[in-house]
């Protein structure tokens, strides 16, 4: 179990005094305090769902609009402007760092990101040099942009775990069953390690540039690892993970975890350092603390596909979760996994309200 640890400033705010979003709903609840409401964000909030976001990229492919600073800034916000979210995600994709770096990768419509020549060797991991803030410009560009928009509204920043990484790398695209990455990690255990801890240096890497252009909190999604036995999870991807959040504990962002299909390693999840830890809609919110301790905020756990089932249903979902929640030490509100690109975005609009309302202190 983890006691509270106040996440200290940066070097930048210790001189410039605490950003105009330090006291928003979002991060207070991120750093366990009273809130006026609780908080609400949707991940995937920016992308399909949204008709203006689908114009915008009309032509465009993903990786492409991930470098451009001005489709970045403005995706970014389009969910900000019309839900009325307590915080924006910043606008990209997880292998951004690896195509940065000179991975020969793509991320195809309808399959997802696919790596020409997939990682499975030692000598393939010369390919993953470290990466450095002048590898990825634009994120510096559209962060500061972004943040002069938003003002006192929080920007999250993001980054693939070292796991889900490894995954896409090996298996050479997205896998039901993780059959190449789980024969490597059983199979060569000193270069699986050795993988994970060269993926762990490009994705702190990557936090600290988000961090340093501008960004309030930093979240690490984990997308694959519910795949993985808790046993295998200590083993053999803990170690990773945690060097991550070792490496931005110390630059004043709360630091946000998230997996898919992750109930039964939530424990393990809270201890590898974040200060928030996400949950996914298979375990009710009391649960989901009672496994991750005290000294943890939670953020959660709407199941997306409700969203489809007519307002009174996601009103008595919502409520579902609110109560289930209402003795968290600190409690961000979001869904149990990512917006569904059908998702009418009224209903999202309609969501953030009603959280808003039910919440009110």
């Amino acid at each position: 179990m983890s006691e509270r640890r106040e996440p200290s400033q940066p070097a930048s705010q210790q001189q410039t005094g605490r950003t105009a979003a330090y006291d928003s709903a979002f991060l207070r609840a991120c750093r366990r305090e009273p809130v006026p409401h609780t908080p609400v964000w949707f991940m995937r909030q920016a992308g399909r769902s949204l008709p203006e976001y689908r114009k915008l990229r009309e032509g465009i492919p993903m990786l492409d609009s991930c470098m451009r600073p001005d489709l970045v800034t403005e995706i970014t916000l389009q969910p900000v402007r019309r839900h009325n979210v307590d915080a924006a995600i910043f606008f990209s994709d997880i292998v951004v760092p690896l195509k940065a770096i000179g991975i020969d990768l793509d991320i195809k419509p309808g399959v997802g990101p696919v790596v020409a020549e997939p990682i499975r060797t030692r000598a393939d991991l010369e390919r993953l040099r470290p990466l450095d803030a002048s590898d990825v410009p634009y994120v510096t560009e559209a962060i500061g942009m972004l943040t002069a928009e938003l003002g006192a509204t929080p920007l999250i920043g993001f980054a693939g775990a070292p796991f889900t990484l490894a995954s896409y790398l090996v298996e050479g695209g997205p896998s039901r069953n993780h059959e190449h990455t789980k024969a490597l990690m059983y199979g060569d255990p000193e270069l699986w390690a050795d993988l994970l801890d060269r993926l762990a240096d490009i994705t702190a890497s990557f936090l600290k540039v988000q961090i340093a252009a501008g960004a309030s909190a930093v979240q690490l999604f984990d997308s694959w690892v519910g795949a993985l036995a808790p046993a295998d999870y200590r083993r053999s991807v803990m170690p990773s993970s945690t060097k991550v959040f070792d490496a931005v504990a110390g630059l004043g962002v709360p630091r946000i975890h998230f997996g898919v299909g992750t109930g039964e390693l939530l424990g393990l999840m809270g201890e590898v350092g974040a200060d928030v830890v996400g949950v996914d809609w298979r375990i009710p919110m009391d649960e989901a603390a009672r496994r991750v301790g005290p000294g943890k905020a939670l953020q959660g756990n709407l199941d997306p596909a409700v969203l489809f089932a007519g307002r009174e249903a996601v009103e008595t979902k919502t409520r579902e979760v609110l109560t289930a929640a209402r003795d968290l030490e600190g409690h961000v509100f979001n869904l149990g996994h990512g917006v569904l690109p059908t998702t009418d975005p009224e209903a999202l609009t309609r969501l953030v309200e009603f959280v808003h309302e039910q919440t009110a202190r």
